[in-house]
């Protein structure tokens, strides 16, 4: 389980993962950390369009596939903790308000609020608005 702070080792492993992912033909819509101190965790979360299609199952397995080939490079993160959801999952769809651009990555927003919601603490990786 990932720890209560969002180490350097952390965000190399995610952005680790989404490389693999996206060479693999994946190619995450969304991806970022995000805290919850409800858990008192961290959780990788990726969003796909194919998740609202067929359901989280084959992008579960893809992330599973490549955290396997990164198993060498990859020591603090696993299958664990990481979330899958749909492109527009309500916390997505929240962030893009906020936060959106082409070419936009490793952007860290803490204790903020959008519409109403806490945003405690999140690493964004890449953030494609939802549809």
């Amino acid at each position: 389980m990932v720890e209560k702070h969002l180490t350097p080792e952390l965000i190399l492993e995610g952005s680790k993962l989404l490389q693999v992912l996206d060479d693999a033909g994946v190619a995450p819509d969304s991806a970022l950390w995000l805290y919850s101190s409800d858990a008192s965790a961290w959780k990788l979360l990726i969003s796909h369009v194919k998740v609202g299609v067929e359901g989280p199952r084959d992008i579960y397995r893809a992330v599973q596939k490549a955290l396997q080939r990164l198993r060498n490079e990859v020591t603090h993160l696993d299958l664990d903790d990481v979330t899958v959801a749909k492109s527009n999952a309500p916390m997505i769809a929240l962030l893009s308000k906020t936060i959106s651009g082409p070419g936009m990555s490793g952007i860290r927003l803490a204790r903020n609020v959008v519409d109403g919601t806490l945003i405690e603490d999140a690493y964004i990786y890449r953030l494609k608005g939802a549809a």
